[in-house]
């Protein structure tokens, strides 16, 4: 299968998922101002029009979008990894925990502050609204080491985005005790580790190309 990614942006999650599951993939860069995939020059949105990653091309030759069903498929593609959620109130809560992440913190949250282009009244007003679902996830993790009662693809998921708060300062992780102590003890998992590591060598070489560029 092919993943096309960007380094540190939530498609890690599904890199983190693989690795979890000990599965092969070819790992195809997108350079996130041109489109392009950098092993071969190709323009990504010939794969997927809108050009946002991740995107996986399945064995079969199925291309499928969005974080929250590509994280779904790799938990049902290799299922002995126990990434997903036995059917029933589990897989309703793994359900659960996919979309909070991907709409309340990753799009409403973190989007808007790392957004470059975005005024700072933006910025402020998104803190404003979207912090309380911190306070609501670091309530929820007291006591807990995973979102469900094991690791599963919607920590890959979770991991991914609190990661980006190294380039949020105004969202400081020591207000949120749970939450803190819940993403360091997650990076020190070996899929999340490999990934983070090998993610930011990447993401050191993206940003001096576009440097280079400017």
């Amino acid at each position: 299968m092919d993943l096309y990614f960007s380094p540190l942006a939530c498609s890690m999650a599904t890199r983190v998922a693989l690795y979890e599951a000990g599965a092969e993939a070819n790992y195809l860069e997108v350079d996130p101002p041109t489109k392009r995939v950098l092993k071969d020059g190709t323009d990504f949105r010939t794969v997927n029009p809108i050009g946002l990653v991740p995107t996986l091309r399945t064995d079969e030759g199925v291309v499928l979008t969005e974080n929250a069903a590509i994280l779904q498929y790799v938990a049902d593609r290799f299922p002995q990894s126990g990434l997903g959620a036995s059917a029933g109130i589990e897989r309703t809560r793994l359900h659960q925990w996919l979309c909070f992440i991907g709409t309340e913190l990753h799009k409403g949250l973190f989007i808007p502050v790392l957004d470059r282009k975005a005024p700072q009244e933006t910025k402020a007003y998104a803190l404003e609204k979207n912090l309380s679902r911190l306070d609501y996830l670091d309530n929820y993790l007291e006591g807990r080491d995973f979102l469900l009662d094991h690791f599963s693809v919607a920590d890959a998921y979770l991991v991914t985005v609190i990661n980006w708060t190294m380039a949020t300062p105004p969202i400081e992780l020591a207000k949120w005790p749970n939450v803190k102590a819940y993403y360091e003890r997650l990076r020190q998992r070996p899929s999340v580790a490999k990934a983070i590591a090998e993610e930011f060598e990447l993401y050191k070489a993206e940003q001096a190309r576009k440097k280079a560029a400017a």
